[in-house]
């Protein structure tokens, strides 16, 4: 029994290291396939302005226009500044890629416009997404962007370890104190990359909107966490206090950053938004950050005229206790106090109710486990 349990445990290595290396392979074709479009897309949009008679206004309307109809046919992605993004692609790598044209002394008109599905050499690494590259846009100095993607490569930098380094002036850094040999690979010590799952990248909403694929709820949740949400979403339903659901795993973009909020309500007495971030673990001082973040950048995106200011709730549930806090915004505390109380659940009922409500969860998904480890048992 031990010899059959060895030989299967030296398989099921074999079996996860082709796996493993096939998802690599899917995220790096991926990774190829979107900054090589984007770039081409950035190319036709520059040919397309510099034939324009009035360049600054022909230009601004070729990009709005191309955006609003990108939406249109693909949805959320090609919002202007990320179609801004493209030809930023392109001015910052004009010749990245090399266009084999299927007739040779092409006129200019000819070359005006490949398709994105011709043969072309491309120089862009699928070890960098295109978060990797939009940070790297945003370094105008050519030989230390050229340092970054180099580095970024070769250690595996994540899009996080590559902003940092450039955030943190590591290129100059190393030239104040080792002068350009201090560049060179073997005189110095390399920061090692992060290790990363497939599986996240290609949970990416940039990777989802580039494949046109949804961007549901469950791919951002642990079991316990769709268990407590889940159980969350129905018991201030059943307050009756106003409350109508909104959204799950609502997502929020800032910049080249993606945010999900746990849930959304809209309070139809208060006429304001209700934010609800769960936290396995205990509350932070950073927690509370991040949810007015939250709030500010949701008012900025989704609040509309006449509506009250939106409130945060944070939820955490640790397996020692469970803390509720409402997180409201400076400028908002005397509504809150003077209106919003009457009809919010207190931090210690919605405390009651986690504690309540992971106690079951825990002991079901225990019963599951325990019932499924029987099952494989008696199956062999």
């Amino acid at each position: 029994m031990a010899r059959d349990m060895t030989i299967g445990d030296t398989l099921f290595e074999r079996v996860v290291e082709i796996l493993e290396q096939a998802r690599s392979n899917v995220v790096q074709s991926v990774n190829t396939n979107m900054v090589t479009a984007y770039w081409l897309i950035g190319r036709e949009i520059v040919v397309e302005i510099q034939e324009g008679k009035e360049r600054a206004v022909y230009g601004k309307q070729v990009i709005e226009v191309l955006s609003r109809q990108l939406t249109d046919q693909y949805g959320s992605g090609y919002s202007l500044t990320n179609v801004k993004y493209f030809r930023q692609l392109y001015q910052t790598w004009p010749d990245r890629l090399s266009i084999l044209l299927q007739q040779e002394g092409a006129s200019a008109a000819q070359q005006k416009s490949h398709p994105p599905g011709g043969q072309f050499a491309t120089d862009f690494s699928p070890k960098l997404s295109w978060s990797h590259y939009r940070a790297l846009m945003r370094v105008s100095n050519t030989p230390a962007r050229e340092f970054y993607e180099r580095e970024a490569i070769e250690c595996g930098w994540s899009k996080t370890q590559l902003e940092r380094q450039i955030q943190t002036s590591y290129y100059e850094r190393i030239i104040a104190h080792h002068g350009e040999q201090g560049l060179i690979a073997g005189n110095r010590e390399r920061l090692p990359g992060e290790p990363f799952s497939p599986v996240e990248v290609l949970k990416s909403p940039m990777v989802l909107e580039f494949l046109n694929l949804p961007n549901v709820p469950n791919l951002h949740e642990s079991a316990l966490e769709q268990a407590i949400i889940s159980n969350l979403q129905f018991f201030l339903l059943e307050l009756g206090k106003g409350f109508s659901f909104v959204a799950r795993q609502k997502h929020i973009r800032f910049d080249d950053d993606d945010f999900y909020v746990d849930l959304v309500f809209y309070n139809f007495i208060l006429k304001c938004f209700l934010l609800i971030d769960l936290k396995l673990g205990k509350l932070t001082h950073q927690d509370v950050g991040q949810m007015d973040g939250y709030v500010r950048l949701f008012e900025e995106q989704f609040k509309v005229s006449g509506d009250n200011p939106t409130i945060g709730l944070i939820l955490c549930s640790d397996k020692s206790e469970a803390v509720a806090k409402y997180s409201v915004l400076h400028e908002s505390k005397q509504i809150f106090a003077s209106k919003y109380l009457k009809f919010l659940p207190t931090e210690e009922e919605l405390r009651l109710e986690i504690e309540k409500e992971r106690r079951l969860i825990e002991a079901n998904l225990d019963d599951r486990k325990r019932l499924s480890s029987l099952d494989e048992n008696r199956s062999r």
